[in-house]
């Protein structure tokens, strides 16, 4: 066959000389082996290293868009976090962490709400943004919080030290939600006798990632692929999306153990027979029903 393709010349060449014949066979087996190993696209070239245990994303990631959701006098006006606060059941001498804290506007309120004999942990990815909170914090004599950088894929938060945990306009951010949820996990507070289980506090819109939102199926079904189980959740748009609370559930999962959660897009107005996820749920609807 290889003879066939070739020209009188080398036919004649590699009758005379079987070395001929080897040298060119295997120049071929060399261009052959190269051709099929042509490199594959590293699927986890773009992912932190310390996270492709995990599994990835499976739907769109928003861009970050800064920390400065709205004016915190317009904020105020709305009453949002003295609204959230009360929703999340905060108490004085609580322990809190503030993640993607940005220019604090909540760390600040938070500080104040848990009093002296409380803590609030300021965390954000920004290094920039965190330096600019570091001087507010000083400016304010705040001296309940405290400063940390976190990473995209861990909130690198100190175990078993959260009565709760916010994530304010900022969990549509998060590049790698299965990482950063499981390793944000352990530092819940396991229960005690005088305010149960820690919880994490999600606020956020109810829209599409490419609008900076992320819609409340999604969220659901990535906190339970983790181990978490939705303990109260309420619409209120006038206060900038919807408020949800979760708690650890089981045993924490391993990284091979977790089933991604299919893209949701659908961001309609949530019910109880809006499918077999949301029936389970304790929903929220009223001011009245937003205590601990």
């Amino acid at each position: 066959m290889l003879l066939q393709n070739a020209s009188p010349i080398q036919r004649s060449m590699s009758l005379h000389n079987p070395s001929f014949t080897l040298f060119a066979l295997a120049g071929i087996l060399l261009v052959t082996s190269l051709t099929a190993c042509k490199r594959v696209p590293d699927a986890d070239a773009n992912r932190a290293e310390t996270a492709r245990a995990y599994p990835p994303a499976s739907r769109p990631v928003s861009d970050l868009a800064g920390n400065q959701w709205s004016t915190e006098t317009a904020r105020d006006k709305r009453g949002e976090a003295e609204e959230i606060m009360k929703a999340a059941g905060l108490e004085p001498g609580m322990t809190v962490a503030d993640i993607g804290a940005g220019e604090g506007y909540y760390t600040v309120r938070l500080a104040e709400k848990v009093g002296s004999t409380g803590r609030v942990l300021a965390q954000d990815i920004d290094e920039a943004a965190i330096s600019r909170l570091a001087e507010r914090v000083n400016r304010d004599s705040l001296d309940n919080v405290s400063i940390k950088l976190g990473a995209t894929d861990d909130p690198r938060l100190p175990e078993s030290s959260f009565d709760r945990i916010f994530l304010v306009h900022m969990y549509h951010e998060v590049r790698e939600p299965y990482a950063f949820l499981s390793r944000l996990r352990p530092a819940l507070l396991n229960k005690s006798k005088e305010r149960g289980a820690g919880e994490v506090v999600v606020v956020d819109v109810n829209r599409d990632f490419e609008q900076h939102g992320i819609p409340p199926k999604q969220l659901f079904c990535e906190f339970e692929a983790v181990g978490y189980e939705l303990v109260g959740f309420m619409e209120r748009p006038e206060l900038g999306g919807y408020f949800a609370r979760f708690r650890a559930k089981g045993p924490a999962k391993l990284p091979g153990e977790i089933t991604p959660c299919p893209y949701q897009r659908d961001s309609g107005t949530l019910t109880a027979e809006n499918g077999p996820i949301i029936g389970r749920l304790s929903i929220v609807t009223n001011r009245s029903d937003t205590g601990a």
